[in-house]
């Protein structure tokens, strides 16, 4: 039996906690920024995150509500998705404090930067993998916002790499679940996908 839930009758909250216990694991965009006059730069996790086009390479993350992430993006046109690893767990989780604007929480959590090659905010020093990107578009959906970015740039640890590709068994993703869980890497399985030819042939054999 399965219970039924109208989000026309529920309240916004209760139906979002229902949501991201549902849709998941998500992955994290852990997006830096920078404001207008270049002083702050900004750094803040987003589970509402994953890839738009592949050409032009394009990545989307959404910003519930109004924050520091989409201000300084629509302001200066560029940010950084930096990849969330396993090991920076707790600094991940520290930057999504609702810190007032004007204060960096690269400074505030004590996460190192490091110059990005072709945009202005900062990347991650720690994170293994950072995307650069300048803005696309945004799209407004009710209380929140879809950002775009065309990625310009992507800098990856060589030490997360095996046969020129990155592995993900060295990536260690973490991911966000429901409620204040996360979640953490476990095994992997492997299958390839069967090219409708092969299907039919295989089909005839049987």
């Amino acid at each position: 039996m399965r219970i039924d839930f109208d989000p026309q009758d529920m309240d916004r909250g209760t139906f979002y906690r229902l949501l991201t216990a549902v849709v998941v694991p998500r992955p994290i965009a852990w997006v830096s920024t920078v404001t207008p006059d270049g002083m702050t730069a900004n750094l803040a996790p987003h589970s509402f995150f994953t890839v738009a086009c592949v050409s032009p390479p394009v990545v989307q993350f959404t910003s519930v509500g109004r924050k520091d992430s989409l201000r300084n993006i629509e302001e200066t046109g560029s940010f950084v998705v930096n990849f969330a690893p396993e090991h920076l767990f707790e600094q991940i989780n520290a930057t999504a404090t609702d810190f007032p604007r004007g204060v960096s929480e690269f400074e505030a959590v004590g996460v190192e930067p490091e110059p990005s090659l072709k945009v202005k905010p900062p990347r991650v020093a720690g994170s293994p993998v950072a995307l650069e990107c300048e803005l696309h578009s945004t799209v407004l959906l009710g209380d929140s916002t879809v950002v775009l970015g065309r990625v310009v740039h992507a800098a990856v640890d060589e030490d997360v790499m095996k046969d020129g590709h990155p592995e993900v068994t060295r990536l260690r993703p973490l991911t966000r679940l429901g409620k204040d869980e996360w979640g953490t890497f476990g095994g992997v399985r492997e299958i390839s996908r069967v090219p409708y030819a092969q299907w039919q042939e295989d089909d005839a054999a049987r």
